[in-house]
């Protein structure tokens, strides 16, 4: 039997010839990525396991992305850890006030992961890097700490499903809105401990922001990692950006599939995650009835330049509703000036919206966005679950960036 893409990244890295699902092995590391919260937990272990050094300061990246700017004293303590981590070691890809962004936009718009890689990151969303054709998969902060001593880390090679896409989205859907309808299909444990691998005509339609989007979700359904075929798109998108060379794994004609799941992505309408589940998901257009209180536009799911576009087309001459509170946080700081640039920030603000610098702040409710009990949220974030965004009494609905700026004219959801 052949094998999947996941699989033979995964044989690759291990100096073997074949792998199989379930199989315990050991592979070298191509990135280490770790952020403001997860890196002083793993500096911590790196310290406490007697560990001196760093097997390679070019394969390890800090990204200070969660609470940066610091919001209080203890997010100052451990973007402080941080920064005396990379400056003792030498990290090169050290990301701070300035020149940081959103880990999982940053590093492949900065060309630091590419195609044929294998990464690991103490985030769980460090799965956003398959739509380049690498595999990455979020770990623990223990797992970190071990990786950037010795390049190394053990994996179960995970099952996969293929996803077979065909046909092409219509105007108006994005693949926020694939990825969610995914995933109330399968659930958000349909794809528990697998490889999610994307197939088909369909993929040649999907632009890379979308693929993005696609992957970073897919450990939402459960899944160890998601990952597109590298074609002219891929291509396109690394050319003078990567700073390794590309390496392309396809998948065998006799590879083995765990199960097959059909999208036909001419069929797909905006919809949205209600609460308090990925998989709770609903037409827009059927949940009129929903006020809300507040939008937020960006995070590592949603917030590249073509996110910030979809909001621009829809808030430019509009007015955000009264009572409405629209957050819009570029993901990197490329997006940031180039919106700038282009005038999307006058427009923005002109529609009573507020503009931030680079942070996941209230993705995961840290900052820039905390909700209080009885308050709901229209967000392109990836997380709904309880208490999420603030108060375990408020509510988070997750959609499209489109979709978020139509219901924040509006005061309520609605599609476009």
């Amino acid at each position: 039997m052949g094998m999947t893409m996941t699989q033979k990244i995964l044989a690759d890295h291990a100096g073997l010839e074949k792998v199989e699902p379930g199989q315990l092995i050991e592979a070298r590391l191509d990135m280490i990525l770790g952020n403001d919260i997860t890196t002083p937990v793993a500096v911590n272990e790196f310290n406490k396991a007697g560990f001196d050094r760093v097997f390679d300061k070019d394969r390890i990246a800090v990204v200070l992305d969660h609470f940066v700017p610091n919001k209080d004293i203890k997010a100052a303590q451990q973007s402080k850890t941080c920064r005396e981590f990379a400056a003792c070691h030498g990290i090169s890809h050290f990301y701070d006030v300035g020149k940081m962004g959103i880990e999982h936009a940053l590093l492949p718009e900065q060309g630091v992961v590419t195609a044929g890689d294998c990464i690991i990151g103490a985030d769980s969303h460090t799965c956003t890097y398959g739509a380049v054709g690498a595999f990455s998969t979020g770990v623990g902060s223990t797992d970190m700490a071990a990786a950037m001593a010795t390049g190394k880390a053990w994996f179960k090679v995970p099952a996969a499903i293929k996803v077979e896409l065909t046909g092409k989205m219509p105007a108006g859907s994005s693949g926020k809105d694939v990825i969610l309808t995914i995933i109330g299909r399968i659930g958000v444990d349909g794809a528990l401990y697998k490889s999610l691998e994307f197939t088909g005509e369909g993929v040649a339609s999907l632009s890379m922001d979308d693929r993005f989007t696609i992957c970073n979700m897919a450990v939402e359904a459960g899944a160890k990692n998601g990952i597109f075929p590298v074609d002219i798109e891929t291509m396109i998108y690394l050319e003078g950006r990567s700073e390794r060379q590309i390496r392309i794994f396809t998948a065998d004609d006799d590879a083995t599939y765990e199960s097959t799941l059909e999208i036909d992505l001419s069929a797909i309408r905006p919809v949205v995650a209600c609460p308090h589940l990925p998989s709770n998901i609903r037409r827009a257009e059927e949940l009129s009835d929903i006020r809300i209180d507040q939008v937020v536009i960006g995070s590592c799911t949603n917030g590249r330049m073509s996110d910030m576009e979809e909001a621009y087309r829809v808030l430019k001459g509009k007015t955000v509703a009264e009572g409405v509170r629209c957050i819009i946080i570029p993901a990197t700081m490329e997006v940031y000036r180039e919106c700038v640039e282009r005038g999307y920030v006058t427009a923005f603000v002109d529609a009573g919206a507020v503009f931030s610098t680079p942070t996941c702040g209230p993705c995961l409710g840290g900052y820039m966005g905390i909700l209080a009990e009885g308050e709901r949220c229209i967000a392109t974030t990836n997380r709904n679950f309880v208490g999420r965004m603030g108060h375990p009494g408020s509510e988070i609905y997750l959609a499209s960036p489109a979709t978020a700026a139509a219901s924040a004219v509006a005061g309520f959801i609605t599609g476009i």
